[in-house]
């Protein structure tokens, strides 16, 4: 969700910070801003509505709005949850010209805190909470005659889900940060440290970083690192060194970040298949140590996610139930968390999230207490994200960075690691070496799959032009490709600004037939499996009603029609279709909004990472 970025150096870091900003577009936001402790020790704050590159005009040496030289700074990029996205809601907030605060995440007794320093003689300038922040430090630090005590006294009296970074004008050259619920990171120099909530943010400056635990508190300099209120560890030892890889901010010749991740499917699902499987078995060790006596013992699934990945979870729990022959339920994590769930005995808890920072997923495993969960589980693709920390058990998707805000390359792998879980539960339970040989040749068959579908682009591409004009469609499926009906439903929505709704194909009738006319797009996943009878049933429904068809389907099996429009994939095991047949809903979508002018990489109102309940 927001970003935050900070530095403590010898140098100006203006452009540091401002370069961090853009690092973390891809989480979405809808202001941005940064202040500098000056050469003396005055704040200079600048802020702006929109894009960081307005801010970084904002900032250009020689303007009005300059911030002049600093060599210590925060920043910060904001997506509005109290207040609206202005300009005097934008972070970093101020208390008495001497305190500057950027905060992630959402203080949940704010109001009381907020009469509180009212009362006191506090003037506040925003509609934000975390203006209370900025004047409850400067209030705990007056009293404690003390930076760092003062920060940690105020801390002690916020109520809710955090990261922040503060400065102050007393204290130039030095940053107090800490984390409650939101991720935040340390980044090592040499003569120069850094903050920052995503080690995206500080690429170009460092390779070294140290991922803060819950409640945990740093003090930086430009030399120096403290680490309060946590592990006992040294601090040096924590430091952990992230691989030269390519430049994850590098579109690498594609117009969008999308369309490069999505054509990364292939390379993306090959890693995250390496180690993990051999040509003829699933390794279970790739779970950990203890996968194998957790996954003989389980004896019902509970999957817990939210948007694209409760999507993947819907998809898992078809094979769970054919493959293992065990319970499998799937819910959305916002509602999960809020009721009384019947754990049958022996659940395994799996959580999907790509970020592994998803507020209402984290919550639902930190509320999972039930003594009949056998252990947890996470998918996630962040290393050290909070969700990998607190599970007993992860599998990393390995998909690499994910830029754009509508999920492609996390989606296909996380279905991919999902298959994984349940040929590695279904061998721990007596899975014949046979049938796991099988099932493992199919997900080995996967990349070439997908490489592939993705020579159907210019053909989708034509398709989509079918969309420019309509402001409704239906996406349609059955079994295991409902879900991916859902999801083609959402990337159209999320990417174009069309209303799409995903349904059972079998349920046309029940209502959604209604909206059916010539001017309704009616997209229908449609492979040669057990129900393809049934679902081209359903399509002559839709035809009759002078619907438009577009078909992705096995042309074998399917054959075309004139009065629709038909696009061949490849012939593919039944069990792993649904991580094929997601490649064109992807396609599809991106190449509608490209055609309707949206922001493809940055949607309006929405956040890659969602932080926050």
């Amino acid at each position: 969700m927001c970003g935050i970025v900070g530095a403590a150096t010898r140098r100006n870091v203006t452009d540091i910070l401002l370069e961090g900003l853009q690092r973390l577009e891809y989480r979405g936001y809808d202001s941005a801003g940064l202040v500098l402790v000056d050469a003396d020790n005055a704040l200079q704050r600048v802020r702006r509505v929109g894009k960081v590159a307005e801010l970084k005009s904002a900032c250009q040496q020689g303007s009005d709005t300059s911030p002049g030289r600093g060599e210590t700074g925060i920043a910060h990029t904001r997506w509005a949850t109290h207040g609206k996205p202005t300009e005097g809601n934008a972070h970093p907030h101020v208390s008495s010209e001497k305190i500057a605060v950027v905060h992630n995440g959402i203080i949940e007794n704010h109001h009381e805190l907020r009469l509180d320093l009212e009362t006191a003689g506090y003037v506040f300038a925003s509609e934000t909470d975390t203006e209370v922040v900025a004047h409850l430090v400067h209030r705990e630090v007056a009293s404690n005659g003390d930076f760092k005590s003062g920060v940690v006294s105020a801390l002690a009296l916020l109520r809710g889900a955090y990261a922040v970074g503060v400065v102050h004008t007393d204290h130039p050259g030095k940053i107090i940060a800490a984390r409650v619920g939101s991720p935040l990171v340390v980044g090592c120099g040499i003569g120069e440290n850094f903050i920052a909530s995503d080690p995206q943010a500080l690429r170009p400056v460092t390779d070294r970083f140290i991922y803060l635990d819950e409640g945990e508190i740093v003090e930086i300099t430009a030399d120096t690192i403290e680490i309060f209120g946590g592990s006992d560890v040294p601090t040096d030892s924590r430091i952990v060194r992230l691989d030269a890889t390519a430049d994850a901010t590098d579109k690498g010749g594609y117009r969008h970040y999308m369309m490069k991740e999505i054509h990364e499917q292939p390379d993306s699902v090959r890693r995250t298949l390496e180690g993990r499987i051999t040509d003829k078995q699933v390794l279970i060790n790739a779970f950990g140590a203890d996968a194998e006596s957790i996954f003989s013992q389980t004896k019902a699934v509970q999957i817990v996610a939210c948007g694209s990945s409760f999507y993947t979870g819907l998809v898992a729990k078809y094979w769970c139930e054919q493959i293992v022959g065990v319970p499998c339920h799937v819910e959305i994590a916002s509602e999960f968390r809020y009721r009384k769930v019947a754990v049958q005995p022996n659940t395994l808890m799996v959580t999907i999230s790509q970020s592994g920072e998803t507020a209402d997923t984290l919550a639902a495993l930190r509320d999972a207490t039930d003594e009949n969960y056998l252990a947890s589980l996470c998918l996630c693709n962040v290393p050290n994200s909070s969700l990998v920390r607190e599970s007993d058990l992860c599998l990393m998707i390995n998909a690499g960075p994910e830029i754009c805000v509508a999920s492609t390359k996390a989606f296909t792998n996380q279905l991919t690691d999902l298959m994984l879980l349940v040929l590695a539960l279904a061998k721990s339970q007596g899975m014949s070496p046979e049938d796991e040989a099988g099932y493992v040749s199919a997900l080995n068959s996967v990349p070439g799959l997908l490489k592939e579908t993705l020579s159907r682009d210019s053909e989708i591409k034509v398709v989509a032009e079918q969309f420019v004009d309509k402001h409704h469609a239906l996406f349609l499926g059955r079994g295991m490709h409902h879900p991916v009906a859902l999801e083609g439903a959402l990337k159209l929505k999320e990417i174009s600004y069309i209303h799409a709704e995903g349904y059972p194909a079998g349920e046309l009738k029940h209502g959604p037939l209604a909206l059916v006319d010539d001017d309704m797009p009616v997209v229908a996943v449609a492979p040669g499996d057990d129900l393809l009878e049934k679902v081209l049933s359903n399509l002559e429904e839709v035809r009759a009603r002078g619907g438009q068809l577009i078909v992705f389907g096995d042309q074998d099996t399917v054959g075309e029609v004139d009065d629709m429009t038909f696009v061949s994939m490849p012939n593919c095991h039944p069990i792993i279709s649904p991580i094929v047949y997601a490649i064109p809903m992807q396609l599809l979508s991106y190449h509608v909004a490209v055609f309707k002018g949206t922001d493809v990489d940055q949607p309006r109102n929405l956040a890659k990472s969602v932080t926050v309940e």
